[in-house]
């Protein structure tokens, strides 16, 4: 059998359970829930073992260390997919919900509906732990999910789906309900995105190459998970110490994240103050600066920041620094050079702060806090399926209500059209 074909049978009985998983009850999706939190921990040892073959192999590519990063399961790792896992168990299931509903002079009572999407096909690079996320979204808000991670976390991958299935088969739920694609190489993702009959969307997560791939070759709607040019500005009537603590956690916390700060905006009249103080601390972190012409007169040896750096995603122990003369000018610079992911404002004036909220366009704007919190989790949504940085459809972390759609279902008494 051909690499085509192996992958049009798997997606044709994923397409095939979809038609049921859509009345699957909320208590039969929680009871596979709860077997995937006890079977992650039970064999936590394959996990981590399959892992290690991953990374061994990425190791001697001589990767970088966020991306070697973003491939790690460690045993803290395994313990959030598990309580992941059972945070959504605990969440509302959306499928069914009435969004709204009228009734109409004739007597008919029309309600819109949540009903799920259908067969979702995740595209994603090199986190495995996308992998479990992306699965228990799908399969609580009676989605279906094709899968097709990076060749990068090929044992894991296939370590992590078989234990998904394994749990669906515990409860009775069909396994098809959770497809990987791990043939074809390239060529497969371009055969998936070609079959518009079968998947129903897709969700790229990973770098600017991927997503750029996936809609420019698609036939099949793209929600993009796209890149994150993140923006913190410290305001003239910032608290000093908030804003360094906010500032070092945003950039610091995990940089291989497409939530954590790029680019740090400060306000003329604290400059002089604040670069210094913040400067000290992000050298012990081992964060290159790179700085405007002004940053660099107040820090100087920094590198110079060129104009490539302003729209540029690192990934990263590396931060571009620049002084502006106002609130307006920090959210033109974030405007021009974000990418509708995540801005923060660090400021105690509350009309300040109320101005960069509603101008910023952003999935996510924070006030004093870090955009590190930019995530489904700590939203309260148990996991996410990616970030989406479209407007339409699905806006910001992805949880559960976003894999849904709705249909109107209409109520008559033998009412017919004159």
């Amino acid at each position: 059998m051909s690499w085509q074909d192996k992958i049009l049978e798997s997606v044709r009985e994923t397409k095939k359970a979809s038609f049921n998983a859509a009345g699957f009850s909320s208590g039969l999706k929680n009871l596979f829930l709860g077997r995937l939190a006890v079977n992650l921990d039970m064999q936590r040892k394959d996990i981590i073992r399959a892992n290690q073959r991953d990374l061994e192999r990425c190791g001697r590519s001589g990767l970088s260390g966020a991306f070697m990063d973003r491939l790690a399961l460690t045993e803290k790792r395994i313990d959030k997919m598990a309580e992941a896992v059972n945070t959504v168990r605990l969440l509302p299931d959306p499928v069914g919900a009435k969004i709204w509903e009228t009734r109409r002079p004739n007597g008919l009572l029309i309600e819109r509906v949540r009903v799920p999407i259908g067969v979702i096909g995740i595209i994603y690079e090199s986190r495995p732990d996308v992998t479990v996320e992306a699965a228990i979204l799908c399969v609580k808000s009676g989605n279906c999910v094709i899968l097709r991670g990076g060749r990068e976390a090929r044992h894991s991958n296939r370590m992590l789906v078989s234990i998904l299935r394994k749990s669906l088969l515990e409860v009775s739920m069909p396994e098809e309900m959770v497809n990987l694609v791990s043939t074809g190489g390239r060529r497969a993702v371009r055969y998936l995105l070609s079959m518009s009959a079968l998947i129903d969307l897709v969700i790229p997560r990973g770098g600017e190459s991927l997503i750029e791939t996936v809609v420019r070759n698609s036939r099949i709607p793209v929600i993009k998970h796209y890149k994150g040019v993140c923006h913190t500005y410290v305001d003239s009537d910032a608290d000093m110490e908030m804003a360094i603590k906010v500032a070092v956690n945003a950039k610091v916390q995990r940089p291989s994240t497409c939530n954590a700060t790029e680019t740090l905006l400060v306000h003329r009249d604290i400059a002089p103050d604040f670069l210094p103080k913040i400067a000290e601390i992000f050298r012990s972190e081992k964060v290159e600066i790179r700085g405007c012409g002004e940053t660099r007169k107040i820090l100087p040896g920094i590198k110079p920041a060129v104009d490539s750096d302003w729209s540029t995603e690192y990934l990263d122990l590396v931060i571009s620094v620049k002084v502006v003369d106002s609130a307006d000018e920090a959210v033109e610079h974030i405007n021009m050079h974000g990418t509708r992911h995540s801005e923060s404002i660090i400021t105690g004036n509350r009309d300040t702060a109320a101005n960069f909220l509603s101008r910023v366009d952003a999935a996510a704007v924070f006030h004093n806090a870090s955009t590190r919190f930019t995530d489904g989790g700590e939203f309260g949504l148990g996991a996410e399926i990616g970030i989406s940085t479209d407007k339409i459809h699905a806006r910001g972390p992805m949880g559960l209500e976003e894999l849904t759609t709705y249909k109107y279902v209409i109520h008559g008494n033998g009412q017919t059209r004159q």
